[in-house]
């Protein structure tokens, strides 16, 4: 197949998408798909449009200065998928995160500011493992890779979502590649939240192409980047594609004027 011929996206029916999330094991979308064919964008690879809707979610994200919000998280490490919930707040400049977990071990701070405290995560646990007091850790510290799929210094929405600017870059130089756009679609347990979604999908696994679908979900009213699904290519024909990393943004209080405080173990609200 020419990358000339695989720019054709067709129109598919709800009907068939519907049919496809299914087997994908994703949640339910309810919105209209929309897609995207060679006729409509001329020469124009498909995941050319696509990342300029990325790259604008981007920088509404750097525009904040600062944001709160609850993170949820699905990922493969190890060959174990993860789950995580947790508050979070992040600040751009310098690069600054706090974490409280709420599931599992409720509770559990973490703290990384850039350039502070040796580039090292300030980690404070619940229970008997409190009795040790803050671990000081590398990012890369094994004990931290166990849990993570990435470092904290990828941590937030904008890092997310430069993820998959920088894996859309690559994939627009080939072909194969089949891009869908959903609009009113729903996230499951979150209904409030009205979206957009960018699908991109790949119909046989190459080098180049790290996951089979990859999902961007765009909240209409805020225009933020609010999750992003990705999926892999299935190890046995008819297999369902596997879920491989699938982070969620919600309640977000966008635009906040974080302080140092906000990121100081000796902050009185936090537990350290």
């Amino acid at each position: 197949m020419t990358a000339t011929e695989s720019f054709g996206a067709g129109r598919p029916q709800r009907r068939v998408f519907m049919g496809a999330m299914a087997a994908a094991g994703a949640a339910f979308l309810s919105g209209q798909p929309v897609a995207m064919s060679s006729d409509e964008t001329g020469a124009e690879h498909p995941l050319k449009p696509a990342l300029r809707v990325a790259r604008d979610a981007h920088r509404r994200v750097l525009q904040m200065s600062g944001y709160e919000c609850i993170f949820a998280k699905k990922e493969v490490v190890d060959d174990d998928l993860i789950s995580q919930k947790m508050k979070l707040k992040i600040r751009h400049e310098p690069f600054s995160v706090y974490m409280l977990f709420q599931d599992p071990r409720e509770g559990r701070e973490v703290i990384f500011v850039s350039g502070q405290n040796d580039n090292k995560l300030l980690v404070h646990e619940t229970g008997l493992a409190s009795l040790i007091g803050t671990l000081s850790l590398s990012p890369e510290d094994s004990r931290v890779k166990a849990e993570n799929r990435y470092p904290i210094t990828k941590a937030g929405m904008a890092n997310m979502v430069q993820a998959v600017i920088e894996q859309w870059e690559v994939e627009s130089k080939y072909g194969e590649c089949d891009v869908k756009y959903f609009s009113d679609a729903k996230i499951e347990k979150y209904e409030k939240y009205n979206c957009r979604v960018i699908e991109s999908s790949h119909p046989e696994p190459r080098r180049q192409f790290p996951f089979q679908i990859t999902r961007l979900w765009i909240d209409e009213k805020t225009q933020l980047p609010v999750r992003v699904q990705q999926f892999g290519f299935p190890k046995k024909k008819d297999a369902k594609p596997p879920v491989i990393e699938d982070y969620l943004f919600t309640d977000v209080q966008p635009d906040l004027r974080l302080t140092d405080s906000d990121f100081d173990k000796d902050n009185p609200a936090y537990n350290f």
